[in-house]
Parts: structure tokens; sequence; C-alpha cells
């Protein structure tokens, strides 16, 4: 089996730690991100990665990662961008300049900053892999969820775009769009709690993870383009 080298942003908790570890258990490398060392490095012991404070938002954070990375594989295989906030979840009315700012840069710009940096690696190896992962507000509309979702969408179309630059090179680029799920974002974001019953039954970290691997495993002549995942639970309704 080939040992990959992956990064994992937002890799300290929620879906970001489930992924990595997921990898991790594949056999991989995995250099996993955040901005609070103590969290990071506690995750990184856990799973058996490595700890790398880097903000996702920060282009020179980027470049000392792939810096790492390169001078230890010398190589990139994959790159999934997690890393996302809800940072304030109300009407467009009730947010402030700096809300929107910041959602923005963590939804979305963040991503393209890797994506920009791994795209011109992977192109010169002639293969790898990018997963973005987005949500379902991308493509379904919520009252108060506008400014987050807004940056989803953005992060929908850029993915594809993406793709679509990247084939001809034997690169895959991937979208999931996961709705409710077992992280923290719920606190975060300051949103009602689901229910202890509820939330059971909503995307784990571990569930997320395994999904990520499986579309790393895909023969190099298949991609998955977008995934959309719903809990069973969850009612589907959008305007």
């Amino acid at each position: 089996m080939k040992v990959k080298s992956v990064i994992v942003t937002g890799g300290s908790r929620g879906y970001g730690s489930g992924i990595a570890e997921a990898f991790v258990n594949a056999g991989h490398h995995v250099w996993i991100t955040g901005r609070d060392l103590t969290s990071l490095e506690s995750a990184a012991h856990r799973i058996g990665a490595e700890a790398f404070v880097a903000d996702a938002t920060d282009s020179v954070g980027w470049d000392r990662l792939i810096d790492s990375v390169l001078s230890t594989t010398g190589r990139l295989d994959v790159l999934v961008n997690n890393a996302g906030e809800g940072v304030r979840i109300a009407p467009v009315s009730e947010q402030s300049d700096d809300d929107m700012h910041r959602s923005v840069s963590s939804n979305l710009i963040g991503a393209m900053l890797g994506s920009r940096r791994a795209a011109a690696i992977m192109q010169e190896q002639g293969d790898g892999l990018i997963v973005n992962i987005g949500s379902v507000c991308s493509k379904h509309a919520w009252g108060g969820w506008s400014v987050y979702s807004a940056a989803k969408a953005g992060l929908l179309m850029f993915t594809r775009c993406l793709l679509t630059e990247m084939r001809p090179h034997g690169v895959r680029v991937t979208s999931i769009l996961p709705s409710w799920g077992q992280t923290e974002f719920t606190d975060s974001a300051n949103l009602p709690s689901r229910g202890a019953d509820v939330e059971a039954l909503c995307i784990s970290p571990d569930d997320l993870g395994r999904l990520v691997v499986h579309i790393s495993e895909l023969p190099p002549h298949l991609v998955a383009e977008e995934i959309t995942l719903w809990p069973m639970v969850q009612p589907i309704s959008q305007l």
C-alpha cells in the first residue's frame, strides 16, 4: 500500500478530527492544522497525526505548512479543506461587517488559499486529491443562514471549477456537503439543541472520516464530484 501524505485543516475536533483519524487508521501520514496549540497537540497525540499550528486564512501559515510536508515526504497526496465556522447564524440585519468578513474568509478564502498551493504541487505530480468540506447550506435556503450559506455556495462553485481545471492533470477534486452533525458547530453558532436522541443519529466525525478515505481510495480514473450527506432524522426543506 502506498502511504499518502495528507493535510486536514481544522483537524483538532469535529469532522476534521474524524477525517484525520480515519486516514491515520488507514496507514497514511497525516498533518492536522488548527489555531489552538493545546487542543491541536492533544488531538494529534490521540490519533497519531502531526500537529501544525496554522490559521487556514493565513497565507504565510499555508506556505510554512506546505514546506513542512514536502520537506518530510516530498509530495502531497490529499488535501482536505475542512476548516470553517458558523461565526454568527442570524438575519443579515443583525450581522456586523466583521461577522460577514470572517465568515467568508473562514469558509471560503481559506480553502481557496490551500487549494491554490495544492493544485500546483499535484499538477506537477500528475495525481492527487483535494476534498472541500462544504455544507447543504450551499444548495438550500434557511432564514438566518444567508452569510454562511453564501460562503459555502462560493466554495461549491469554486470546487466544481477547480475540478474542470485539474482533471486533465490527473488530479481529482471533490465537494462533500454534510448537514446536521455530531460536532461543536451547534454550540459555537449559538443554535438551539436538537436533543440527545436526535444528535446521536446525526453525522458523526467517524462517519465523515470513513467517507473521505473511501473517496481517496477510488480508482484513479474515477472521481466523486459532489456528495450530499443527510441524516435520516433531519427534515429537508428549502425555498
